[in-house]
């Protein structure tokens, strides 16, 4: 088995379009600073997105480049990060099958953000059987690499945790691995599956630029939800999104303090992550308590603090769009490398579960 010469971290993104402030802070942060002192590996996760897209296969194969585009564009660089496609490594299918059989069907409905997904994306029963299982790949796409941790959004640790819990079943049954080991100890204790840690992101769940849920609670940013501000938007498009933002429509413009509630306008949420003025957010929400400042000045500040952090993420943007060869190049020299450590990890899973009848060499062109 080899052995990584420092921490090996997984984390990814389903295609279903380009990258967002969300993803920003929720994942990819932590993956650029990470870079340097893990081994890294990036899935993009194609087969997952046609649990809802099947009709689409070229909208997703387009979606595929735009994400790899957006992780260049964002700094992830090929010569040290693993970016790969889920598709072309097959092991995964594999591991698939086999953790199909250590998680009971009644565990994977549970998993509240599959209930979240089927809520939100009106699915209602008509959801083919491909989505639920989509949970389970989840969990090989991960221990497939063996990592010792995984950067995610808030709204991903449902599905952590069944991955964990697929570990601690694997290792235990078929690697003789006692139940009462420490979760940080599965491996010294001759497991093959490390029992994977969370990392969140600084942001937990970024809210979008539009209003409240049926529930009244301020929605996630999402795609499908019409409410993102993307890594990719131009500046005009920023400054619409932002200046079109949802606010408090309850705020009562007084003098006394207390009747306006930052709490309740996601502009300050806004500004707490990414303004990196902290004394001007301060200085302005205590304004915005007692009445003294609009949203239309608080909304231009946002504009101009967005573009300042999009505009570098953007002109790189532009440069990978004008040479999409080496965007394919990067996912090729990725998806080469993930394919030697998931057959490796297919392998040492097959001489665990008896299964290793023949050995297999996979090539790439």
């Amino acid at each position: 088995m080899s052995q990584p010469s420092k921490p090996r971290i997984l984390t990814g993104d389903t295609p279903t379009g380009k990258l967002h402030l969300g993803h920003y802070v929720g994942s990819v942060e932590n993956r650029l600073a990470l870079q340097d002192s893990c081994e890294c590996y990036f899935i993009i996760a194609n087969k997952h997105a046609f649990t809802t897209r099947s009709d689409r296969p070229e909208e997703i194969r387009q979606s595929v480049i735009e994400i790899a585009t957006d992780y260049l564009a964002c700094g992830i660089d090929p010569d040290r990060s693993n970016m790969f496609i889920q598709s072309e490594v097959p092991a995964i299918d594999e591991l698939t099958f086999f953790f199909a059989m250590l998680l009971p069907f009644n565990r994977v409905m549970r998993n509240p953000t599959l209930k979240d997904e089927i809520r939100d994306k009106g699915l209602g029963d008509e959801y083919p059987f491909g989505f639920p299982l989509y949970a389970v790949g989840q969990t090989a796409d991960i221990l497939a690499f063996r990592p010792e941790m995984v950067p995610v959004g808030e709204d991903q640790l449902p599905h952590l945790e069944m991955t964990r819990e697929v570990a601690r079943r694997f290792d235990q049954l078929y690697c003789g691995v006692d139940p009462h080991t420490d979760d940080k100890d599965y491996v010294k204790a001759g497991g093959l599956f490390p029992v994977i840690q969370p990392k969140l992101g600084r942001v937990k769940r970024l809210v979008g630029t539009g209003g409240p849920g049926p529930d009244g609670n301020l929605l996630k940013m999402s795609k499908s939800l019409n409410n993102a501000i993307f890594l990719s938007d131009d500046a005009d498009t920023v400054h619409r999104k932002v200046m079109g933002m949802y606010t408090d429509p309850k705020r009562i413009r007084a003098t006394d303090p207390g009747e306006a509630d930052p709490e309740k306008n996601p502009l300050w949420a806004f500004h707490e992550t990414f303004n990196p003025d902290k004394a001007w957010v301060a200085e302005m929400q205590e304004a915005y308590r007692r009445g003294k400042v609009g949203d239309v000045a608080i909304k231009k500040r946002l504009v101009e603090v967005l573009n300042a952090l999009l505009e570098p993420i953007r002109q790189r943007r532009r440069q990978y769009e004008q040479r999409p060869d080496d965007v394919l190049d990067a996912l090729r020299k990725g998806t080469i490398q993930a394919n030697r450590l998931a057959e490796e990890t297919l392998a040492l899973a097959k001489q665990a579960l008896r299964q290793d009848y023949f050995g297999r060499t996979l090539t790439m062109k």
